[in-house]
């Protein structure tokens, strides 16, 4: 069974930490399935879309273009899952088959941990913090550029976490 090698969203490669592509057979018919392991900045990117021009690269060398919907599908890890119907002029010959009573669908997220998606690419949050500080460090923040700020808290922060225990 081919496997994905890669894969474009919308004109851009997207880094994928595992997949599973398949095609669903149900009652109600076929659809082409993928689902995917990515990082939390990806999902963040991607996951309000409705649909998405999709450019999948197979391991055995085929290559699938369609319209993909994306569909909410719930995990401990940030997940894509795109699905289209088939198309009846594209060959799915190595794909693999999971019908609707089938019990075993691919476990993406084996092996995998949140702590090693963020080793490959960290999201970053905002936060607003309220501090009772001495009026004299309240204007020296007011002056410092947002950048600087970051960059400070962040090392702060940084070092205080090396120190805490385990």
């Amino acid at each position: 069974m081919a496997g994905m090698k890669s894969i474009n969203l919308d004109g851009e490669e997207i880094y994928v930490f595992n997949s599973a592509i398949y095609i669903f057979e149900s009652s109600a018919g076929c659809t082409l399935e993928v689902d995917m392991i990515v990082s939390e900045v990806t999902l963040r990117k991607y996951q309000n879309r409705e649909s998405l021009i999709t450019e999948i690269e197979l391991e055995d060398g085929g290559l699938i273009s369609s319209f993909m919907f994306l569909k909410a599908v719930p995990g401990e890890l940030p997940r894509l899952s795109l699905f289209c119907e088939l198309d009846p002029d594209e060959s799915y010959e190595s794909i693999l088959r999971i019908g609707e009573d089938h019990q075993d669908f691919p476990d993406i997220e084996a092996d995998i941990t949140l702590e090693e998606i963020r080793k490959v690419e960290m999201p970053n949050e905002k936060i607003t913090l309220k501090l009772n500080l001495p009026i004299s460090q309240v204007e020296w923040l007011k002056d410092q550029k947002n950048k600087e700020l970051n960059e400070l808290f962040k090392e702060l922060l940084e070092g205080y976490l090396e120190r805490q225990p385990k």
